[in-house]
């Protein structure tokens, strides 16, 4: 497609004097061709001349291009290739694998991609897993296009939450050295926190005091024993918190380059909101606040009565802390959608004194992930879907539906699952049908490369016959052939976009024309078997390496 597409710019060109980059894409089987494009009725009035004149005079201009072309209805230009147009470039995409598919959209640049953000003293759940899964993929694309990519990785290690744990642990004679006793004393503390109104002014007073052990730092020695006391609640609780998310992690293969816990970015927010009060923020009721009104928001407070940073203004200080740390180029933020325009504020604010790093943000955000039946999950009522059962679930799933568990399998049910789905939307994540092995799955995914790795295993075994010069491609070959071709393509609107759905649609296709391929067509042992082995071998590059970008890895057998 960009072949021809380079090739009708030229022309275009050197026909009409204008610079058009034309739409091309592949063609529906019943038009007989391999591309279309509507480029004589896109350029039709710019041109002065009717879309079949412009196309006429289109195609006389390619008559040596190489490819058949049909004008069709009012204008349309069908391209077919020959046979040895798809015998070449198949045996060039296998050979010069790298070379074809690299990108360079980020060639040179630093990203931050910063995603999960799980708040210490609190469980991982479902939503923190979709993130991870999300962030990762995304962090491989901009990998894949030459960027210089850190994962980092934001959580409230200060706040209410903190203070709502600390008080059910202090009252239930609980201790900070287990995170499902930490999680179970969070909703405790909140439920508490929302219905006594003595826990409120007790919790309310903890959270200033665990500001002060926070900014003292772990080797402070306290005399007053209550304080001493916290202070050892909360810096355990602390340590066990992001123990726990590391574990987690490794487990879903992945790593973060770099941690940012709230209380060692919010003095930086607060010299940020303070410099500018007067100019951008202003003084509410003895707050600091932004009123976003003016940009078509809402007002948010920055520093509240007591004179703590609140959130909006720690995320002032990490974006200029990651800044300071990286001099990123591009700065990609992953978030729930509830925080939408919560950073739309966080972010006009600071586009009033820096905006050449909001200009380097990009904020993604996704909706809730839900099991069947659409029930909503929340951490803070106690009913959500932990991120660790999620994993359990699909393993059961898994051995119910298949007989047998495999971590890979299992993982890479998962991580799809969630991809192919576009960010946004809310999603419905349904484990049993995440390991079917027929659908838009995972498994049916990488049971398609385990099959081709076998096929091209029995030809290196058997040995290979001589390629033929009788070869006249079928239907079926040209289809799977034109498919693995495009994977360039797709790639580069997907790494355009951070789109991974994008890439999950395409191999879903590319399998599904395997599938067909492999169901018509003999390889080893056909009298063509060296020019299909080389078809099998390019599909299965091509499907490695895209759920690789997935952060999927293929088994060596299922």
């Amino acid at each position: 497609m960009e072949e021809i597409k380079e090739k009708l710019r030229a022309v275009i060109s050197e026909l009409f004097g204008i610079d058009f980059s034309p739409n091309v894409t592949v063609s529906p089987k019943e038009f007989k061709a391999d591309y279309s494009t509507n480029v004589a009725m896109a350029i039709s009035k710019q041109v002065g001349k009717n879309p079949r004149e412009v196309a006429e005079k289109i195609v006389r201009a390619l008559d040596d291009s190489g490819y058949e072309i049909e004008i069709a209805g009012p204008g349309f230009l069908n391209f077919k290739s020959s046979d040895e147009y798809f015998k070449v470039k198949i045996a060039d995409f296998g050979s010069n694998f790298t070379k074809n598919i690299s990108q360079d959209e980020y060639l040179g640049k630093t990203v931050i991609c910063e995603f999960s953000d799980p708040n210490p003293f609190k469980v991982l759940h479902v939503g923190h897993l979709y993130t991870s899964i999300v962030g990762d993929s995304i962090s491989r694309l901009v990998e894949f296009a030459g960027g210089k990519v850190i994962r980092a990785n934001f959580g409230g290690d200060v706040g209410l939450h903190v203070a709502k744990t600390l008080y059910a642990v202090i009252r239930d004679g609980k201790d900070t050295s287990d995170i499902e006793t930490i999680g179970k004393c969070y909703v405790e503390g909140t439920r508490a926190y929302e219905e006594d109104e003595k826990a409120h002014e007790e919790i309310t007073r903890l959270n200033q005091l665990i500001f002060s052990i926070s900014a003292s730092g772990p080797e402070m020695v306290y005399e007053d024993g209550e304080k001493a006391k916290i202070a050892e609640l909360y810096w355990r609780g602390r340590e066990v918190s992001y123990n726990y998310f590391k574990a987690f992690y490794k487990k879903i293969g992945l790593e973060f380059d770099k941690y940012y816990p709230e209380s060692t970015v919010a003095d930086r927010g607060l010299s940020e909101v303070k410099s500018h009060i007067g100019d951008v923020y202003e003084e509410s009721d003895g707050a600091i606040v932004y009123k976003g009104e003016k940009d078509g928001l809402h007002t948010r407070v920055f520093i509240n009565k007591n004179g703590l940073p609140t959130y909006e203004t720690k995320d002032v200080g990490l974006l200029f802390t990651k800044y300071d740390d990286y001099k990123f180029d591009k700065s990609v933020v992953i978030t729930g959608n509830e925080q939408l325009e919560y950073m739309k504020v966080v972010l006009a604010s600071i586009s009033k004194y820096a905006p050449e790093l909001v200009e380097k943000t990009t904020h993604l955000t996704h909706g809730m992930v839900r099991l069947p039946g659409n029930a909503k999950m929340s951490s803070r009522l106690g009913n959500f879907l932990k991120a660790v059962d999620v994993l359990g679930v699909v393993d059961e799933a898994l051995e119910s539906e298949h007989g047998s568990k495999d971590e890979k399998v299992s993982l890479g049910a998962t991580k799809y699952a969630f991809l192919k789905y576009k960010i946004g939307g809310n999603i419905i994540f349904d484990p049993k049908e995440s390991v079917s092995m027929t659908g838009n799955s995972g498994p049916y995914l990488q049971y398609s490369a385990v099959r081709a790795s076998k096929i091209i295993g029995n030809l290196l075994k058997d040995g290979v016959s001589n390629a033929s010069e009788e070869w006249e491609l079928t239907e079926r070959e040209r289809e799977l052939i034109k498919k693995i071709i495009a994977y360039p393509e797709e790639v580069r609107v997907t790494v355009k976009e951070l789109s991974p759905n994008k890439l999950c649609n395409y191999l879903y296709e590319l399998a599904q024309e395997f599938s067909r391929f492999y169901e018509t067509t003999k390889v080893a042992g056909s009298e063509f078997e060296f020019e299909r082995g080389q078809i099998v071998l390019a599909y299965l590059k091509v499907l490695t390496h895209g759920l690789g970008l997935l952060g999927i890895e293929v088994p060596e057998r299922m």
